[in-house]
């Protein structure tokens, strides 16, 4: 069973539907006893950064989610929910994030050729950093859906998948059992589909 928390931001049921076509066995939660009693968790995100963390914080959800990943059992940020997996976020403010993994969240404004639009919207290949099992049923340079103004900045070691945007967008990253997706695979076609597929067969 995979549970997509329900903390009030995020694309739930479009990942929901994904997850049912796949048959893979899904709720949608807050319970804390769900929660910690799911075999795999989905951190959904649609927004702003600072927001989702205060939603988070209101619910409770935070030392739930630690306990879950402290088990060993796997979790995947989708999109903003990928951000809220490192250390800190440079959106319209400071804010502090979930901090499992090492680097931070910064605006591409200023760092990217300035005809090219933000947010980053749009079809992108990825580009295979390193091997992972996430990857079993997708080929390099198929293309996945993004919508960001803010990307993630950190040594590079858990990006698995990248894409280019003038600059090397981190599409994909793992570290230990925590996996995140800048992209939206959900909103990704086939390509999106066997990451989750791969993902369900992970847990």
């Amino acid at each position: 069973m995979i549970v997509i928390i329900d903390y009030g931001v995020g694309n739930l049921h479009s990942i929901k539907s994904a997850l049912d076509y796949l048959k893979i066995e899904n709720k949608v939660s807050k319970d804390i006893d769900e929660i910690l009693n799911a075999d795999g968790l989905i951190l959904p995100g649609v927004g702003a950064f600072g927001d989702a963390m205060e939603n988070l914080t209101n619910t409770g959800l935070i030392p739930t989610i630690r306990k879950f990943v402290e088990s060993g059992k796997k979790l995947l940020g989708i999109c903003l929910g990928a951000q809220l997996l490192y250390e800190k976020s440079f959106e319209l403010g400071e804010y502090e994030g979930l901090g499992f993994i090492k680097g931070e969240v910064i605006p591409f404004k200023g760092l990217i050729d300035k005809e090219l639009k933000i947010p980053h919207m749009g079809w992108n290949e990825l580009i295979f950093n390193k091997n992972d099992k996430i990857l079993k049923y997708i080929k390099e340079k198929e293309q996945v859906y993004y919508v960001h103004s803010y990307f993630i900045k950190s040594e590079g070691t858990e990006v698995i998948a990248s894409s280019e945007y003038d600059i090397n967008v981190p599409g994909i990253v793992c570290y230990e059992n925590i996996y995140g997706m800048q992209f939206h695979p959900e909103k990704s076609g086939i390509t999106g589909l066997n990451l989750l597929k791969a993902f369900g067969e992970l847990i």
